[in-house]
């Protein structure tokens, strides 16, 4: 690894993304933290990156805004590029499809999908002139088994999947390799109130995963040990989708 060399963040904010960040720091990143208004939050992750000797720039943007993402991320990328982009943000709107809102149905999407694709675009350029990047893309057990409640945020999920595994064959022979980590239920806000006792009877290690467990596992996919994967889903949710 290079002395520079950094890694872009989405949703670095807080929870998974927020991991990662110190996570990668740890290993050596300077980190680019994206987040979408929690200033206090990300003040917070950069100085936690900071103490692990690393730089911290904050970029606040709407990853669904096409505009935003430009605005920001095109001054960044006029003179580095990051070797790691990791594509964290996102959200969700849960409710059974018959009752869904339009909104509740295409922000979720928006977010996802249209934020992979307005964040990754960008930053895919100079990768694929320096012919080498890690783009890690979370994605969830919900893309891959099916929630009942969360038809939005699995399809987004498992479009995010789908866009994996087609990038990973577009840009491979440019030495970039495109992966997921595919989270199950992780002690994070998104998962504050659910019911354990029906929960935990179907996760065969019988217990909540942590941020830091998915870090780990995108902390392998951001280095050299991981140099022959690329297109593949890493899942960490303690056996609950097999």
């Amino acid at each position: 690894m290079e002395k520079n060399d950094i890694a872009l963040i989405t949703g670095g904010s807080k929870g998974i993304g927020a991991a990662i960040a110190r996570a990668l720091a740890r290993d050596g990143f300077d980190i680019w933290l994206n987040y979408r208004s929690d200033h206090e939050a990300a003040k917070e992750v950069a100085r936690q990156v900071g103490e692990s000797g690393r730089a911290c720039k904050l970029l606040p943007f709407d990853v669904a805004d096409s505009g935003s993402v430009k605005a920001a991320l095109a001054p960044a990328l006029e003179t580095e590029t990051p070797l790691v982009l990791v594509n964290n943000a996102g959200f969700h709107r849960d409710g059974l499809l018959v009752w869904m809102e339009d909104t509740e149905w295409k922000e979720t999407l928006s977010v996802h999908l249209d934020g992979f694709f307005f964040v990754t675009k960008m930053v895919l350029f100079g990768m694929l002139k320096r012919r080498s990047g890690r783009i890690i893309n979370i994605v969830s057990t919900s893309g891959q088994s099916g929630v009942a409640g969360q038809t939005n945020y699995s399809a987004a999920k498992a479009g995010l999947i789908g866009a994996t595994r087609s990038l990973a064959l577009e840009v491979a022979k440019r030495n970039i390799q495109v992966n997921a980590v595919s989270p199950g239920f992780i002690e994070t806000g998104m998962t504050t109130g659910l019911p354990l006792d029906r929960i935990l009877p179907l996760i065969p290690l019988g217990r909540m995963g942590n941020p830091e467990e998915v870090a780990d596992a995108v902390g392998f996919l951001a280095s050299g040990r991981a140099s022959y994967i690329t297109g593949q889903v890493l899942s960490v949710n303690g056996g609950a989708y097999l």
